[in-house]
């Protein structure tokens, strides 16, 4: 994702200061050629740009990127940066919030890291879209909230600057975020797919995994990657080596662990959590995967491996 950055546009205000720490300031731009900022000596705050439309490129240190739609670029405090309109795009439409990441924050871009601080998430599925923007739109009004009334809002193309002052609205905005950096760091592919596995068993795969606890059934996950049930179930047991039932039983029993882990619900509530549906059933299974029954898992913690 890297590239190189020859004619990144000059600043428009040479040095031109980032907002200081602690503030949370959200805005939509959308510049014409030539745009460019410059900042020698980089901001205090963390930068989060989002594309809607044109290009963008960004320097941060020594690492540059090209920035299209759909793409998130962060850039963490303390290193000299620069920002503008891609050399040749017709403009560059994007999203910027300047304010302090919050810790969790980091373990979720890491994966990301395009050196010296550089973070591009990118590419984000057209399906995430319209919910970042609108997280984005609801940090804008949020930003502004006073505290008494509802937040305003604001019509799409009456977008402006907001700074969040207030304790609440600074929270507020924060939220969304937060939301942003989930959708984008979540869906966007990290690494390449498993070579020779294919599309519907992966997207299956992903269906177990982001909902263990669902009533799937071999004919539902099937209906879900347009497939019949005897197709789907050969395809699945022949790339994989498991059985679709027998990977959605090990997801419901890492699922039911992390809950007795950081929970303190009950064995039967952990259970019905988790998908099974027989509280006797849950603890023979969890028994024969990890060693020990459900109530002694939670008060020994996980071992080694498991």
């Amino acid at each position: 994702m890297t590239v190189s950055a020859d004619g990144l546009p000059e600043a428009a205000a040479p040095g031109d200061p980032a907002p200081p720490p602690g503030l949370v300031v959200v805005g939509h731009f959308d510049q014409p050629p030539g745009y460019g900022i410059s900042r020698p000596r980089g901001a205090d705050s963390w930068l989060f740009t989002w594309t809607t439309g044109g290009q963008g490129r960004l320097r941060h240190g020594s690492t540059e990127a090209r920035a299209g739609a759909g793409d998130l670029v962060v850039l963490a405090p303390g290193v000299a940066h620069g920002y503008g309109v891609a050399q040749g795009a017709p403009h560059w439409a994007f999203w910027w919030v300047h304010c302090q990441a919050r810790p969790s924050w980091r373990s979720w871009l890491r994966p990301y890291d395009a050196g010296e601080g550089m973070y591009v998430v990118a590419p984000t599925p057209d399906a995430v879209h319209g919910r970042i923007e609108a997280a984005f739109r609801r940090m804008l009004d949020d930003a502004r909230w006073t505290g008494t009334e509802a937040p305003p809002v604001t019509a799409p193309g009456e977008e402006s600057v907001a700074v969040a002052h207030g304790t609440a609205a600074r929270e507020l905005a924060l939220c969304s975020l937060e939301e942003v950096v989930l959708l984008t760091a979540g869906a966007a592919p990290t690494r390449p797919p498993r070579p020779g596995v294919d599309a519907r068993v992966r997207r299956a795969q992903a269906l177990i995994a982001a909902d263990p606890a669902a009533p799937h059934t071999v004919r539902s996950l099937a209906e879900h990657v347009a497939l019949s049930p005897s197709r789907f179930a050969h395809l699945f047991t022949q790339q994989l080596g498991q059985s679709p039932m027998r990977v959605l039983r090990e997801a419901r029993l890492r699922h039911a662990a992390r809950l007795l882990e950081s929970t303190d619900l009950s064995v039967e509530r952990v259970a019905a959590a988790s998908g099974f549906a027989s509280p006797f059933h849950f603890n023979r299974v969890f028994r024969d995967r990890y060693g020990r029954p459900p109530g002694a898992y939670r008060g020994s913690g996980p071992m080694v491996g498991a």
